[in-house]
């Protein structure tokens, strides 16, 4: 674990992958150092905000000091999302993994993914653990606005656009489930830690 100073108010925590990820931010969260603001995962790193003024050393000291395990991370629930497969690129798709258009949407739906962390647009959370052979590189030319609800792979990431952007992603299908809503608690309905299950829309996958 290395802890780098972040600005004069937050500390940039770097671990080995997700699972660290996950059980050292639920760690941060628990402790609740002194002047802590927030806590915000991404793939590999941990940042950890606090108030301006507040003693970067003792914190860092703090992070180093907590028990970290990867096996402990916490377990979300799980939050099924319908999907209409009719996207743009689900043919590219089945083109790049040598599936069937049925079989991409069977591998989309037949494994949970994790909710690994946010980031892009408010509500947009990047998952991860699908099935493997899902692994399609971003399109050589993004497009310049994806509409909200687009569900994507690009690497070994699915996410959902949760309103309209720019974006590289290959796109599958669509969905109306609302990712972000500011008046909801958390805004957020994916949170780091928890599972979606993808499931076709109006039938069984």
């Amino acid at each position: 674990m290395k802890v780098l100073p972040f600005g004069d108010a937050a500390l940039l925590v770097e671990v080995d992958g997700l699972p660290e990820v996950l059980a050292l931010a639920a760690a941060v969260r628990e402790a609740r150092p002194t002047g802590m603001l927030d806590v915000v995962p991404a793939a590999r790193t941990v940042l950890v905000t606090v108030t301006p003024g507040t003693d970067l050393a003792a914190l860092r000291r703090t992070v180093l000091a907590l028990p970290v395990d990867p096996s402990s991370a916490p377990e979300g629930g799980t939050v099924e999302i319908p999907v209409t497969y009719d996207g743009p690129d689900l043919a590219e798709v089945a083109r790049l993994t040598g599936l069937s258009e049925d079989d991409v949407v069977a591998a989309h739906t037949g494994t949970p993914w994790r909710i690994a962390f946010g980031g892009f647009a408010p509500g947009f959370a990047y998952l991860t653990g699908g099935d493997e052979r899902l692994r399609v590189s971003r399109r050589d030319e993004p497009r310049t606005t994806v509409p909200a609800g687009a569900v994507g792979l690009a690497g070994e990431f699915s996410g959902v656009y949760p309103r309209p952007s720019p974006g590289g992603w290959q796109l599958i299908g669509s969905t109306d489930v609302q990712l972000w809503e500011p008046n909801r608690d958390p805004p957020a309905l994916l949170e780091p830690g928890g599972w979606v299950r993808f499931v076709v829309a109006g039938g069984a996958a």
